[in-house]
């Protein structure tokens, strides 16, 4: 499961994520957990109202910081947006934790939050899109990361078979 987070992107269902760049790769001497640290890019198109309000373009960036954790094999990943932050976050979190050895519990929330008290109009509107925007990457990113287990377990049924 922990290679495949890190084959998730690119994917045909998330082809809103056009990069990824690894700015760090660890492992804890003491605990053997490894952390990776990544910026994804991405290209969304944000509402007319948005762009014209905030400024920015379709092309945005986040930071995903995960943790794998070999000896128990949970992983959690966390990420935050570092475009427009000024203006409003999204924090994700998500946890995978094994419940046997062909089972994984999968749990994700996400805090939204909008930083402009003055604009509450304004602040509202953005959260509703980000809140909508983040459901929808939500599903595709679920439904991509699933596509690439299969397609690994395919794989490896296909080796032992040959074997």
């Amino acid at each position: 499961m922990f290679i495949g987070m890190w084959h998730k992107y690119p994917n045909p269902k998330c082809s809103h994520v056009i990069s990824i760049d690894v700015l760090d790769r660890s492992v804890d001497p003491k605990t053997g957990i490894i952390r990776t640290e990544r910026i994804l890019g991405c290209k969304q198109k944000a509402p007319t109202w948005i762009v014209k309000l905030f400024g920015g373009s379709e092309d945005a960036f986040v930071r995903e910081i995960s943790f794998v954790d070999p000896s128990t094999q949970n992983a959690t990943i966390t990420s935050v947006n570092l475009s427009l932050s000024q203006f409003a976050t999204c924090f994700e979190r998500i946890q995978y934790t094994p419940l046997s050895s062909s089972r994984t519990n999968f749990h994700q929330t996400a805090e939204v939050q909008a930083r402009m008290a003055v604009w509450r109009t304004a602040a509202d509107g953005l959260e509703r899109w980000l809140v909508q925007r983040f459901e929808q990457n939500a599903q595709l990113g679920k439904s991509a990361f699933t596509d690439v287990l299969r397609a690994m377990w395919e794989e490896r049924q296909v080796q032992m078979a040959h074997s």
